[in-house]
């Protein structure tokens, strides 16, 4: 089995891993209310998920 002959320095593996870093969601509009909702998620104000209404929201 291969074994590095040289240990990797802090900074190597830093800059190996910049690309790492956690992404922030991304949200959308919802085209019912306009509140920011997750993809492929019903919306949590309205209720409504592709244009129908799936969650009854009492308001």
């Amino acid at each position: 089995m291969a074994v590095p002959k040289r240990k990797k320095s802090k900074s190597k593996r830093n800059k190996r891993r910049t690309h790492q870093g956690v992404m922030g969601t991304n949200l959308s509009a919802c085209p019912q209310c306009g509140e920011a909702v997750l993809s492929h998620h019903a919306c949590s104000s309205c209720g409504t998920y592709k244009g129908r209404s799936v969650i009854d929201i009492e308001q």
